[in-house]
């Protein structure tokens, strides 16, 4: 216990409460330098605490900022709701057609012409109106064919009545002849001269009957049924016989048929289905090829093709109690060469094109969208067959398309659906309409 409490062996005098400073002259260097060494520590530890607060300042603002505009982007997308018009892909029917341009050419057209030289005395239609076969259409002066009537049956009279006077000669002279009483060459001369005015009783019969034809000609009639034209010469003129010019054209109006011609590479189908007895139907559009005027069956097929211009004719008939259809008018084609039943159909307006690839921005049901690829078949009207990339009953974008991007929140509105009602506080939905055009979205 002594041992511990003893003090140590050499113990330092403690320093000075008030050191002095070194005489003149006298080197401090230990001092000095011990002084300098700690003043250089300190500023590198300040370097390093400055550089250690720009670090911490700059990885902050980045972070910081990337947070701000990941939340922006999500506000965004979660809070800016773009409002669309949908359309909703639908099984269905689609038909395959052939497209031709064709003009409207009656089955039967009549020009009407004069048969016989005279002064034409009244016309009895109405110009434009729809005759009937047998129909009164002019009358050309009756009187000098009725005169040379009256001529040929009074020359027909007299030789009528010369070869019944002879025919009784004849008889006589039969029963004269056996009894010796009149010579036989008197018999043989009286025979011959019956068969004389049999053959002028012919040829008087025959002046008869053309005279009446002529007179029957004098009376002008419809040979068919159809649109009667405008005339083309007036009462009080002389027609001919010769005349070039008929008097009015008649044209059948129903049925009523279409000449049009297709591409030579589209017959060999036509024909493969017409051997089989299959009916192809036949549409005619009007010249802008929007509005539908008839359906008609297709009738023939021309026996060449036009080299000239690798098409080949074909005629179509359509029923045309409406007249929708008239003679010369110029109309689109399209004849169904095959009938596609239960496809995916897409009102083509909704489908997005760039140079890459045919889209749709598809809705999912949380009310965003995505681009969705697509393969498109055949397209008939405003309805496309999607052949991949869609589902019967997917809701596309058809309006506002060039709004979106992927991932955009919408409120869509489905063409042709009633509208469904918004949470309060967001405009509700209008109905869409059916006259939406196709946008001009991307691509």
């Amino acid at each position: 216990m002594e041992d511990d409490a003893s003090p140590p062996m050499n113990p330092q005098p403690p320093a000075p409460l008030n050191p002095q400073p070194p005489a003149a002259g006298e080197s401090d260097s230990s001092a000095s330098r011990p002084r300098r060494r700690s003043r250089g520590g300190w500023w590198i530890v300040l370097l390093l605490l400055l550089a250690a607060a720009g670090g911490y300042y700059y990885w902050h603002s980045t972070v910081v900022a990337a947070k701000a505009t990941a939340a922006a982007t999500a506000a965004k997308k979660g809070g800016d709701v773009t409002p669309v018009v949908g359309a909703r892909a639908r099984r269905g029917n689609i038909g395959v057609y052939d497209p031709g341009l064709g003009s409207v050419t009656p089955i039967y057209t009549d020009t009407i012409k004069s048969r016989v030289d005279g002064e034409l005395m009244s016309v009895l239609y109405r110009e434009g109106s729809i005759v009937n076969k047998g129909d009164p259409l002019f009358e050309i002066d009756p009187k000098p064919y009725a005169a040379a009537l009256m001529q040929a049956e009074g020359q027909l009279a007299r030789d009528q009545a010369l070869l019944a006077n002879a025919r009784i000669d004849l008889a006589r002279y039969e029963l004269l002849v056996p009894q010796k009483a009149v010579p036989e060459q008197t018999l043989a001369t009286q025979r011959a001269t019956v068969n004389q005015y049999e053959g002028i009783v012919k040829t008087d019969q025959g002046m008869v009957d053309a005279a009446k034809v002529n007179l029957d000609y004098c009376h002008i009639s419809a040979h068919i049924t159809g649109l009667v034209g405008l005339r083309l010469v007036d009462p009080g003129n002389i027609v001919h016989a010769s005349d070039t010019n008929g008097l009015v054209v008649i044209t059948q109006m129903d049925p009523i048929s279409v000449i049009f011609t297709i591409e030579e590479g589209l017959l060999p189908a036509v024909l493969q289905k017409m051997r089989a007895g299959q009916t192809l139907e036949v549409d005619a559009y009007d010249a802008d090829n929007k509005k539908k005027l008839s359906q008609g069956t297709l009738t023939t097929v021309d026996n060449e093709i036009d080299q000239t211009t690798a098409t080949v004719r074909m005629r179509a008939t359509f029923d045309n109690k409406d007249n929708s259809l008239f003679p010369s008018q110029f109309v689109n084609i399209k004849m169904l060469v095959q009938q596609k039943n239960g496809v995916v159909l897409l009102t083509t307006a909704a489908i997005q094109r760039n140079s890459n690839a045919t889209f749709v921005y598809l809705v999912q049901p949380d009310s965003t969208v995505t681009v969705r690829n697509i393969q498109v078949g055949t397209s008939e009207g405003d309805d496309s067959e999607i052949t991949s990339g869609l589902a019967a009953g997917d809701v596309v974008v058809m309006t506002g398309a060039d709004k979106l991007q992927e991932g955009s929140k919408v409120n869509v509105q489905v063409l042709g659906e009633q509208p469904k009602p918004q949470p309060p506080g967001q405009p509700q939905a209008k109905p869409a309409s059916a006259k939406a055009t196709k946008p001009g979205g991307k691509g």
